[in-house]
């Protein structure tokens, strides 16, 4: 049974970081993307950063290129997928997801919500001017 558990959101004012965790539990392929997500209530899904786990190829949206890092920790007994982020800003605010089983080899619709089979629960990321 696969089970995606993020944590590490929290509240930060305009400037900070946070580091985003997603423990993949009962996950183990590497060919399909693993990607993370966000959504603002109202609004669609967006994708953030994506990760190719076969080769640690990664990629990002416009919208994080350049504040946001997403990686991935495959070493051990726990499969955590990471986000970094750096200079957040209010329109930062959103509910964080992480996301498996995607498109296969990152390619084409990556940052579609519907192209992922499973989701974590969330965490909330609050950005305060």
């Amino acid at each position: 049974q696969v089970q995606l558990v993020e944590s590490g959101g929290g509240s930060v004012q305009a400037g900070g970081s946070l580091r985003l965790s997603c423990v993949l539990s009962g996950y183990t392929s590497i060919t399909y993307c693993l990607a993370w997500f966000r959504q603002v209530p109202g609004n669609e899904r967006e994708g953030l950063a994506a990760i190719w786990p076969d080769n640690g190829l990664v990629y990002y949206a416009d919208s994080t290129r350049g504040r946001f890092t997403i990686s991935q920790n495959n070493d051990n007994a726990k499969n955590t997928l990471y986000l970094e982020m750096n200079s957040l800003n209010p329109e930062d605010t959103a509910m964080y997801y992480c996301a498996a089983g995607g498109p296969r080899y990152c390619s084409g619709t990556r940052y579609r919500s519907d192209s992922y089979t499973y989701w974590g629960q969330g965490t909330q990321v609050t950005v305060s001017s």
